[in-house]
């Protein structure tokens, strides 16, 4: 059985908070359900199975998220961090991490223990044996990097020791003298559990071209934006303007780090300040702020290097659409996402186009392909193929988030509105006969977010008398009902034109 989870975004705790042990207690609790379940055989018969691989899919120990970065000047990802300097910064940035998240981290340590999973031995029936010993479970964690945490994948020997203190804390199965994978293929261990359940996993952080840049031992303008813009923006209005701002302002403030994508940012704080600060001036300075980290971002001399004579590069790019004084469309929002998904090389937020492409899809060695990164999981069929008597589904995953998530509103885009939700996500895959033959089961978790106690300014008055009011199902959806009504004349659906 092999279970996989992703972007977990552990902190070090001074950019926000994470989520809390409660949610790694589901998971154990799960975990020990999914081994029982995993045991049922498909011919009915009960036998126990002895091994569960967990694999950690990136971004869960985040060293990028820290306001230590901005707290001093001399070092940054993209500079030299093979220095001794550098290796004790990060160090010191890691151990935070695991200090901040130790009731969790021992949850997730604790399975990997003798004896945490246990299940009962089978009897001459093939059925759970009551009475009789329990049988321990192996539980082998392993953790392949992302874009947040990938300095644990830098050879030098002065990141072993960081290396070792996550591999100790968290229980991993693996060497801490050898870099954290970034791929399968530099884990023999790791790619050989992979294939046995069928499965080819990455981050997918390499098909974001703000987050990677050709390899993974190298910063990218992802972690310039998230230490030069979103800390610093925090810390500036913190300071500021922290005595003029709504508590409702600033409470918001405190959620940045949980928009996605992150291009987003300023689209969520337009409408933050839509929704709870009543005062034009307090919108304007506060914008005024985020413009003002955003020329000082667009001239270091690491984002100058990446600003090529194309038109509408990455940082053309990134300068238009993170301005607030270069927002002039009612349709910002939407423009933004879908310049920012072109640079992908498809129109879609969704990043199953990539997973036709890998090579274990297309030779039919995985049948499932994963992905984490975008904090939205999926579940997206990718194609059947049949030769003699055989069908061979092949699908594509995101393993989500474990996290808050701000997600934009359908109906009017342009008043840039969202809703946040706790989500926890987790994928289990099954080999052979386990779990009566079943090949995968996946779960998602929703948690609402309860109303704010703040004050709340902005009322649509478009919405006022909604309750008087009525809308076709073609006025909204451009067809007709599937059935008929007093209000469709026969023969004609009547549709609005715009």
């Amino acid at each position: 059985m092999l279970v996989i989870i992703s972007d977990l975004h552990l902190t070090d705790g001074s950019s926000g908070a994470t989520i809390s042990c409660g949610a790694f207690e589901i998971f154990a609790e799960r975990l020990r359900d999914l081994a029982l379940a995993a045991s049922k055989r498909v011919d009915g018969r009960y036998q126990p199975i002895d091994t569960i691989d967990v694999l950690l899919l990136g971004d869960v120990l985040d060293v990028i998220r820290s306001t230590r970065w901005t707290d001093q000047e001399r070092i940054r990802p993209w500079g030299e961090l093979n220095s001794v300097e550098s290796a004790n910064f990060i160090g010191q940035i890691t151990a935070d991490i695991l200090a901040q998240n130790e009731s969790s981290l021992r949850v997730l340590r604790s399975l990997t223990e003798a004896g945490a999973v246990q299940l009962p031995p089978a009897d001459s029936r093939g059925r759970p044996a009551t009475g009789a010993a329990q049988q321990p479970v192996q539980v082998r964690l392993h953790y392949l990097v992302g874009n947040h945490d990938w300095m644990f994948h830098i050879a030098s020997p002065r990141y072993h020791a960081i290396r070792k203190a996550a591999v100790a804390q968290m229980g991993l199965s693996q060497s801490a003298e050898a870099p954290f994978p970034h791929d399968p293929s530099e884990s023999p261990e790791l790619l050989e559990t992979l294939r046995r359940h069928k499965v080819f996993a990455r981050h997918g952080d390499l098909y974001d071209p703000f987050n990677f840049e050709g390899h993974r031992d190298g910063s990218s303008l992802g972690d310039a934006i998230v230490i030069e813009l979103l800390n610093r923006f925090s810390a500036a209005c913190a300071t500021e303007l922290a005595n003029e701002l709504p508590d409702a302002t600033l409470a918001g403030l405190r959620e940045l780090d949980n928009v996605r994508p992150v291009l987003l940012v300023p689209v969520w704080i337009d409408g933050l300040l839509e929704r709870t600060c009543p005062l034009p001036a307090q919108r304007l300075r506060v914008k005024r702020v985020w413009d003002a980290l955003v020329e000082r971002f667009l001239s270091l001399a690491y984002v100058r290097q990446r600003d090529t004579w194309r038109p509408n590069d990455l940082v053309d790019g990134l300068s238009n659409a993170l301005r607030f004084s270069k927002c002039v469309s009612v349709r910002w929002a939407s423009d933004l996402l879908k310049w920012f998904h072109s640079l992908r090389g498809d129109g879609e937020a969704s990043y199953y186009q990539h997973a036709l492409a890998e090579q274990d899809f297309r030779n039919r060695r995985a049948k499932y392909i994963v992905y984490g990164h975008t904090h939205h999981e999926e579940a997206v069929p990718l194609d059947a193929s049949y030769a003699d008597g055989y069908v061979l589904n092949q699908m594509y995953f995101n393993s989500g988030t474990w996290r808050r998530v701000h997600r934009q509103t359908k109906l009017a885009p342009s008043e840039h509105e969202f809703i946040a939700t706790d989500v926890m996500t987790y994928l289990t895959f099954f080999q052979g006969d386990e779990r009566s033959g079943r090949p995968f089961e996946t779960w998602s978790g929703t948690l609402a977010i309860g109303p704010s106690d703040n004050a709340v300014y902005r009322i649509d008055a478009r919405r006022e008398d909604a309750s008087t009011q009525s809308v076709s199902p073609p006025a909204l959806f451009g067809h007709g009902p599937h059935f008929a009504t007093r209000a469709a004349a026969p023969g004609r659906v009547p549709v609005d034109r715009f």
